[in-house]
This record gives structure tokens, C-alpha cells and sequence, in this order.
């Protein structure tokens, strides 16, 4: 059983149960409490709630006080509860906690506001402070360090802010959470933003949200701000930006620039600089109002730096001046009525369209109302060089030859077209190699293989000595002929006449092209044909009047020598082919003798020798006979001198068989003597070893005088010892022994 005696130390205590009446009392100690039979001690003795200094707690379900503080009981005794109700609690003397009572939060010490930073608190329930002031619940606002935040259950800490530090030339971008009234006495809707500059710890209102802190933009002397406004604003200044206006800010108006909220930067503007020699030219400039003048231009001089302003670019930037010598000009033209002074140091007015040319000496910066077309210089030209010059007013072309000239503002040069077998014949002419493969009569484009020259130039020939060449002039509709040594220059409606002459061998039509008339081939005086040069020069053109000449004289030659060769049999032409020919080509003058030369009298032509090379007949059938006859003649020949080599052949293999047999058989004979003088050596050798052998035994000497053989002897011997007698095959062999 529970001992009835209940200790209650000091700063504790104890709920006791009445079961009689079910109310639930407390006991404090120091004390000794004695247990009724109706009464339950809850529990053991607890020890009562200290909240210490700058702390507090939290008590849930607290009891209800008088003004005096002390505990309001019902009817039956019961203390009474807020029920879901909180009591904040701060440094008192130790309490116990009745019954229904408890620590919602257990003991929490005060929160420390320090400087530059706050509370941000928010109102759960209607309630007014200590200072009378009333707040409704959702209402927010700060509390500011340095302090001690006392904790009230009608207040709730939603955050924590700290200040932020705005640094020199530093701003802090703020935005409005909902309609306030800022630090500065500004009222502020929702969703404005707004821009802080003042240096220091900046702690934002209750409804103001740091967005970004922005940096200032140094500028400087060769750096400026390209600013575009998001939204109609008015700056610090006063002045109404519209919504996409655009404007430059430089170190004149401020050195370190921080954009307000509706500014944007567009970009960073670079100095353009102009040193003393260079100009540029300003599209869209801005006028007086700060507007861009669309479609003016406006020309800047150096020495000059300055900033491009919103909407204005460069023409072709930054451009030198035009310094002209002596010998160069500007081909400029005016883009509207303007005035100007010409070079008496008249002025003069310009109207749209005009066009005149600058000469040098002078240093000259167009204005924007002028266009430079070309910048031209004097062309030296030698007595052999020439350009094409045009007139454009009147269309008519010449060439300038021989002197120093510039084009004036009425002229431009002339591109003179040749066809592409001129192109390349010419080429040839001045040592070209590089198209001259292409040929005349290529049918590839003009432009493939052909060397380029410049076309303005006048197109020069060199005639060479003993040639011709014909011009023919398209506009005059008249033909001249130039004899070489010369030089030619081609006018602008001249062209050369281009000849197309038979080659090879035998000839092939249009063969070879040329553009002048040899004397002789390859230029050279020829032995055997010559023209006739007229000392009229209107009868030269008689010289072109054929235009192959050679096939024309090899086809007149070969019918004469046809019909002489076909009035004679076949074996005769062979025997005087020679005379037959020349007959037929230079004919018998009226006393009967051999003339020495033929003349073409249309275009001059005189040949004075033929030479034979060959003599093939034409007919098919004369010309396959022949061959066959001359195959069989090659073929018999062949065969003769097969047989002569191999009769030799086989009579010099004969020789060589019989000297070798000859040999084989001296040989033989020489060997068989060497082997009898071997055998009479070794019979010699066998007869001396018997008689040594028998005086030996103490025979007498008379065996060997009665004339006996030595192989008798050998036999004798061989007999008193004993031994049988050898086989004939190896008696001679006096060595067996």
C-alpha cells in the first residue's frame, strides 16, 4: 500500500485527487502532507517550473487570475483553464503547474535583436500592446535591434533581416510586396520597385523586398552609356523619359552611373576618335531637340573625339582624308544643289547629278551633299601604249597614245572585246605560253586557259619583218595592210584579220591560225615559194584576198601532177618521176625550157621548187598491189637472208663438231701412250724384285742369265717358296708378294 505520509521538499509539489468530490488540487512544499482514504496522490513530488533570467516558456491551457494574481476556482474548488489558450511566461519565482497545465514550449532563452538587423512579426490575433496601440491579426512590422524581443502568443516571428551594406557608388533595388509608405516618407504601390543610393547598412521596411544590389558604371573620357527607358518615368532631374527612348550618359554629367529601375543598358559606348588626317560621316545624326534627324548625314573633320549618340552610326568609319598629288584626281558627284568653288577660286553651284573632277595638289573631305566616285591618277603612256578612252555624253571611243593623261569628268575607260582565238594568238605573239594550247578553235569558254590582259589598254602588235598583217576596221568598213617591221595599235572598232592556214603532212585544213602573212615559214625567206609585194599600198590587200593560200596552191599543184602522172604507165613515172613532176608543176615556156617559177596571180603567191619526198600512187587498187609486191620482195628477202644465216650456222657447227672429234681422238692417243710407258715401269719393277729375292736364298745367278723373262722369274721364286703361283690377271703385279 501507498504510504500515506506524502514529503514535499522545498520548490516542489504534488496534485492530489479528491475521489469524493473528483477535484484535483495542488500541494506545495516545503511541507508534510498527509493522505486521506479519499484522496490519490497524482505523483511523486515534482519540482516547480524556474524560468532564470532573460528567459521564458510557454504554458499551454494557462489558469485564470484575479487582478491580484491569484487563482480564479469554480464551484467545486477546480482551478479554472484558457483552455487552448497560451501563457507566456518570463523570470519569476519558481511556480508549479495546476492541473490541465503544460509546457507547450519548454524554457527558451529571449531572442537577441543586435544592430542592423530585425524582426519581421506578423499578428495572429486582434490585440493592442503595452502602449496602446492595436493590431489586427495579418498585420507585419519590424522589430528593430539593438533590443530583447519579448515574445507575446498573439505575435508569431515570421523572419529575421539583416541590413544591407551600400558600398560607394552601390545601390540596392527594392520592391514594394504590397502598399506601404518607405523609410524616406515615399508612398509605394504594390509591385513598385525603387532604387536606393545613400552609402551605409540599409534595413528594409516590413513590406520592402531587396531585389539586387546594383553597381555604379565608371565613365570616362573614352567610355559613355547607351540607356533605353522600359517604361514612361520621370528622373532625378526632372525629365520625362517616354517608354523607349534612348540617350547617352558620360562623365560630363556623371562619373560613376547607376541605373535607375526603368533604365536599361543597352551597351557601352566606345570614343571614336578622328586624328588631323581623318574624317567620318554621321548617318541619322541628332539635331538641337535630341531627336535623330533620320536620313541626314552630317560630316565630321578631326582632330576630333566625340561620342556616337543613340541612333547614329557610321557611313564607311573612320576614313583618311584625300591627300592628291600632281598627278591624281577625285571623280566626284553631286547628291544635291549645293555650292562650291572651283579651282579659279570662283564659287560655282552644283546641281544634283553633276559631276566634276578634283585635281591635285590638295587635301579634300567630301561633304555629305558630295559622293566620291573614283579616285584616278595619270597614266604615263609611251609611244607603243595606249588606253581606250570613252566620252559618256556623246558614246564616242579613241585612243590616247604617247603622253601623260587623266581622264576627265566627262570620259571613262573602254574595255575593247577580241575574240577568243585573237586572245590567244596574241598571247602567243608576246610570249605567253599559258593559253596557247587552248587553240582557236577550242570550244571551251573564252575564260578557260586564256591569259587575261588588261582591256582598256589599246591592243599593240608588232609586225615582224617579212610579214603582213591586215586590220579591218568595222566602223570605217575598210581594210588596211601593215607591212613589218611595224608596230599596229588596234583602234576601238579595228580587229585583226585571223588566218587559218593548211598544215602538216600531209596538209590538213585549218590547221594552224595566225594573224599575219609570212614571206616564207616561220618567218624566214623561203627557197621555194615567196609573195609578190605590190608598190601600191591599196593593191596590198591582194596578199589576204586568199584565205589559205597553202591549201589552196597544194591543191592546185596536186591536180597538175595528177594529170601529168596519169598520162604515163606506172614503171615509167618510177624512172622520171623527178622530170615528170617539175614539168607538170612550173610547164615548158614557148621555146621548150623548163620555167623556174609559178605564179598565183590572185594573191601574189610565186613558188620556185618543189622537193619529192615520196611518191605513193592514189588508186586504192595500184596502191594495195604495190604494197603487196613490195611485202612479197620484203618477205623473199627476209627469207634469203634466213637461209643464208642458217646454212652458215650449220656449217660452222660442222667445224666446230669435227675440231672437237679431232681433239677427242689426239687425246686418246696421248693416253694410251702415257699407259703403256706406266706398264713397261711396272714390269720393270717386278723383274728386279725376283733376283734379289733368289740371291737371297743362295741360288745361283744362272737362273737370271738363261734368258729368262722376268715373269719367269717371279714364277720361280714364288715357286721355291712355296707359294702358289698368281692369277695371270695379277702376275704383271710383282707388288702382290
Amino acid at each position: 500500500m501507498e504510504d500515506p505520509v506524502i514529503r514535499i521538499p522545498p520548490y516542489h509539489y504534488v496534485h492530489v485527487l479528491d475521489l469524493n468530490s473528483n477535484v484535483t488540487r495542488v500541494e506545495v512544499g516545503p511541507h508534510t502532507y498527509i493522505r486521506q482514504d479519499h484522496e490519490r496522490v497524482m505523483f511523486a513530488p515534482r519540482r516547480m517550473v524556474m524560468v532564470p533570467p532573460r528567459h521564458y516558456c510557454v504554458v499551454l491551457n494557462p489558469v485564470i487570475r484575479d487582478p491580484t494574481g491569484a487563482v480564479v476556482l469554480d464551484g467545486a474548488g477546480q482551478a479554472r483553464l484558457r483552455h487552448a489558450d497560451l501563457d507566456i511566461r518570463l523570470a519569476q519565482e519558481p511556480f508549479p503547474l495546476y492541473p490541465g497545465e503544460e509546457i507547450q514550449q519548454d524554457i527558451t532563452p529571449l531572442q537577441m535583436v543586435l544592430a542592423d538587423t530585425a524582426l519581421r512579426l506578423r499578428a495572429l490575433l486582434d490585440f493592442k500592446d503595452e502602449n496602446g496601440k492595436k493590431f489586427l491579426a495579418g498585420d507585419e512590422w519590424l522589430f528593430e535591434g539593438p533590443s530583447t524581443y519579448i515574445p507575446r502568443k498573439e505575435v508569431e516571428v515570421a523572419e529575421t533581416l539583416q541590413a544591407t551594406v551600400i558600398g560607394h557608388n552601390q545601390a540596392i533595388r527594392l520592391r514594394a510586396r504590397k502598399e506601404c509608405i518607405d523609410r524616406y516618407g515615399t508612398r509605394r504601390v504594390t509591385a513598385e520597385e525603387w532604387l536606393v543610393k545613400q552609402v551605409g547598412a540599409y534595413l528594409p521596411g516590413v513590406y520592402e523586398e531587396v531585389m539586387d544590389v546594383v553597381d555604379a558604371y565608371i565613365l570616362t573620357d573614352k567610355k559613355a552609356l547607351h540607356l533605353r527607358a522600359t517604361r514612361t518615368f520621370e528622373d532625378e532631374e526632372g525629365r520625362v523619359r517616354r517608354t523607349g527612348e534612348e540617350w547617352l550618359v558620360t562623365q560630363a554629367e556623371s562619373e560613376a552611373y547607376i541605373p535607375e529601375v526603368f533604365e536599361e543598358v543597352v551597351a557601352e559606348v566606345a570614343v571614336t576618335t578622328l586624328g588631323p588626317r581623318q574624317y567620318c560621316v554621321v548617318l541619322d545624326p541628332v539635331g538641337p531637340n535630341g531627336q535623330p534627324q533620320l536620313g541626314q548625314q552630317l560630316v565630321v573633320k578631326g582632330e576630333k573625339s566625340f561620342f556616337l549618340q543613340p541612333g547614329e552610326r557610321l557611313q564607311a568609319g573612320i576614313q583618311d582624308v584625300y591627300v592628291l598629288s600632281e598627278d591624281e584626281g577625285l571623280l566626284l558627284q553631286a547628291l544635291q544643289t549645293i555650292k562650291d568653288t572651283n579651282e579659279e577660286g570662283t564659287e560655282v553651284t552644283r546641281r544634283a547629278g553633276d559631276r566634276w573632277l578634283a585635281r591635285g595638289p590638295l587635301e579634300y573631305v567630301p561633304p555629305a551633299e558630295v559622293a566620291v566616285l573614283e579616285r584616278r591618277r595619270a597614266m604615263a603612256l609611251a609611244d607603243n601604249e595606249g588606253i581606250y578612252v570613252r566620252d559618256i555624253r556623246t558614246g564616242k571611243v579613241r585612243v590616247v597614245t604617247g603622253q601623260t593623261y587623266m581622264l576627265t569628268e566627262a570620259e571613262e575607260l573602254w574595255e575593247k572585246e577580241l575574240p577568243p582565238g585573237v586572245e590567244v594568238l596574241l598571247a602567243e605573239a608576246r610570249g605567253d605560253t599559258r593559253g596557247v594550247d587552248a587553240g582557236i578553235h577550242s570550244s571551251s569558254s573564252p575564260d578557260t586557259g586564256i591569259p587575261q590582259r588588261d582591256r582598256t589598254r589599246a591592243v599593240t602588235y608588232q609586225v615582224p619583218h617579212n610579214a603582213a598583217v591586215q586590220v579591218y576596221d568595222y566602223r570605217e568598213r575598210r581594210a588596211r595592210v601593215v607591212l613589218g617591221p611595224e608596230l599596229v595599235v588596234l583602234g576601238p572598232g579595228e580587229q585583226l584579220t585571223v588566218l587559218s592556214l593548211s598544215a602538216g603532212r600531209p596538209k590538213r585544213l585549218w590547221d594552224r591560225a595566225g594573224l599575219c602573212q609570212w614571206a616564207g615559214p616561220e618567218g624566214r625567206p623561203s627557197p621555194h615559194r615567196h609573195f609578190e609585194v605590190p608598190e601600191d599600198p591599196k593593191a596590198l590587200g591582194r596578199l589576204f584576198s586568199v584565205p589559205d593560200f597553202v591549201g589552196d596552191a597544194c591543191k592546185a599543184l596536186a591536180s597538175r601532177v595528177r594529170g601529168a602522172v596519169a598520162a604515163v604507165t606506172f614503171d615509167d613515172f618510177h624512172k622520171n618521176s623527178n622530170r615528170l613532176i617539175c614539168s607538170a608543176v612550173f610547164g615548158f615556156d614557148e621555146g621548150g625550157r623548163l620555167r623556174e617559177q609559178l605564179r598565183f596571180a590572185p594573191n601574189g603567191l610565186v613558188v620556185t621548187s618543189v622537193d619529192i619526198q615520196s611518191v605513193e600512187p592514189v588508186d586504192q587498187r595500184t596502191r594495195d598491189a604495190l604494197q603487196r609486191s613490195v611485202q612479197l620482195a620484203i618477205e623473199i628477202a627476209t627469207n634469203s637472208q634466213e637461209a643464208a644465216a642458217r646454212h652458215e650456222a650449220e656449217r660452222l657447227a660442222q667445224e666446230a663438231r669435227g675440231r672437237l672429234e679431232r681433239q677427242r681422238l689426239l687425246d686418246q692417243a696421248e693416253a694410251e701412250r702415257a699407259r703403256r710407258e706406266l706398264l713397261e715401269l711396272e714390269a720393270l719393277r717386278s723383274a728386279i724384285f725376283p733376283v734379289k729375292l733368289l740371291q737371297g736364298l743362295g741360288l745361283q745367278s744362272t737362273l737370271i742369265t738363261d734368258g729368262s723373262s722376268p715373269l719367269n722369274l717371279f714364277t720361280t721364286a714364288r715357286g721355291l717358296l712355296g707359294l702358289a703361283a698368281p692369277p695371270e690377271s695379277s702376275a704383271p703385279q710383282g707388288s702382290a708378294l
